[in-house]
């Protein structure tokens, strides 16, 4: 059991992530493919990632980063920097940059009753060359075990998110907090959540993080080190079948590409929510006069509508580009 002493300030305080994080969809979905948690949701997955992996010639990569991020009680928390950065750089970055000596504690404690391999105790040096490894490796595993299913991740955010905001708009920040259950509960002046041993998580006057995780299941995730910024990793609701679904919608994704082109198709699915065209040419690394020329298109097509808010123009998708998105 999992206990946050949670006070009206703390629920004050409460923040929950725009987004996903690239690092602990990494750990979290290394981790799952050691067990057979949620068996039914994830087994698909299991065996394509692993048929991915043999056939990208990255078996013993995926296991030196499953040697860092064991099925365990603990795993170390450098790993997990963020509190919801989806950008793989800003992701990595903060990875490489983190000091030896916690480099060096966080691996000790680790490997506290086993002996690490070599690769690991060369990380526990904190050379720029390990740690540059270790970053291409993590992308490596990322473009094959999480990268080909992010148009699902994406699907799962933007619904939990969605049902986030709603219940903030009706019901304020008690709502939000009671919306989380059952897996959090809330009494006697604290939070509760299922865990795999008993833990209590002091706030002491810090902001509480919530972020949502799709390979996140059973119960929530938290940092083990107390004095870092506290955040709490949740999972979504997924259904069985999910895998076969975004095949499908693969499938119609390839012709949505030779109708609108692979950029305006990007852009189209961007546009799951209000975006500028400054936001539109920094998620899909086009110029703003690009993003602007494919955004009028695919308004002129009815498939996005724009509008002005305060002093930008955001475009947003609209229920004929929902429909013509998901192969309706």
């Amino acid at each position: 059991m999992l206990r946050i002493e949670f006070g009206t300030d703390d629920l004050n305080r409460l923040r929950v992530a725009a987004a996903g994080d690239y690092m602990w969809d990494v750990v979290l979905s290394l981790q799952l493919l050691q067990n057979r948690h949620a068996a039914l949701v994830f087994d698909p997955w299991r065996k394509q990632v692993r048929e991915r992996l043999a056939e990208e010639g990255l078996i013993r990569t995926a296991r030196a980063l499953m040697e860092l991020c064991p099925c365990a009680p603990f795993f170390p928390d450098f790993l997990t920097p963020g509190h919801g950065s989806a950008d793989p750089d800003t992701a990595v970055d903060a990875v490489l940059s983190t000091p030896a000596r916690r480099l060096r504690r966080e691996l000790a404690r680790l490997f506290e009753d086993r002996p690490p391999s070599a690769g690991a105790r060369l990380l526990a040096e904190g050379g720029s060359e390990t740690l540059n490894r270790l970053g291409a490796a993590v992308r490596r595993y990322h473009a094959v075990a999480v990268a080909p299913y992010r148009t699902a991740i994406d699907r799962a955010l933007a619904s939990d998110r969605s049902v986030r905001s709603e219940t903030v708009l009706a019901a304020g920040a008690e709502g939000l907090l009671a919306g989380y259950q059952p897996e959090l509960v809330r009494k006697d002046g604290r939070m509760e959540c299922g865990y795999p041993f008993d833990r209590s998580l002091e706030l002491d006057g810090r902001p509480l993080t919530l972020v949502p995780s799709f390979f996140c299941v059973r119960w929530p995730v938290t940092l083990a080190a107390p004095e870092l910024p506290p955040v709490l990793v949740h999972p979504l609701s997924l259904a069985p079948g999910w895998l076969s679904e975004a095949e499908r919608e693969s499938g119609s994704a390839d012709r949505l590409h030779r109708l609108l082109g692979v950029t305006r198709t990007r852009v189209l699915e961007l546009l799951w929510r209000p975006v500028s065209t400054t936001g539109v040419a920094a998620a899909l690394a086009l110029s703003p006069a690009s993003a602007s020329r494919h955004a009028a298109v695919l308004r002129e097509a009815g498939l996005v509508s724009s509008f002005r808010h305060g002093h930008c123009v955001l475009h947003r998708r609209t229920s004929l580009g929902d429909a013509l998105l998901n192969g309706l």
